[in-house]
């Protein structure tokens, strides 16, 4: 048996296809607006970083990522969202904030220096 791919039909109903465009064009909008509210989320985390490191507090903060996720949770399964999925996802999101905190607190301790 071998993998060959599905095949493709050569004419599409134009129906469908117009179901298609209308429902990608839609999954584009929605990808570019998450680019965006990512970008102004990590915007504040870059403030809360400069602010721990002034204050030399810990780039990671346990329990409020426990609380965190634990809320995302409940939003996500609110919005009829695998919780699984959006703790993941968060998950992804606080390791990168953390790394760009530590980065932001070793900057200013050699500015301090």
């Amino acid at each position: 048996m071998t993998d060959q791919p599905t095949p493709v039909p050569t004419e599409i109903d134009p129906a469908v296809r117009a179901e298609l465009t209308r429902l990608r064009e839609s999954i584009d909008n929605i990808d570019a607006a998450v680019v965006h509210m990512l970008a102004e989320r990590f915007k504040a985390t870059q403030q809360v970083g400069r602010l721990k490191a002034e204050h030399r507090l810990p780039p990671a903060d346990q329990e409020r990522e426990r609380r965190q996720i634990a809320r995302l949770r409940e939003l996500a399964v609110s919005a009829h969202l695998d919780p699984v999925f959006a703790e993941k996802f968060l998950n992804f999101i606080i390791a990168e904030v953390i790394r760009h905190h530590e980065a932001i607190a070793e900057d200013s301790s050699r500015a301090g220096s």
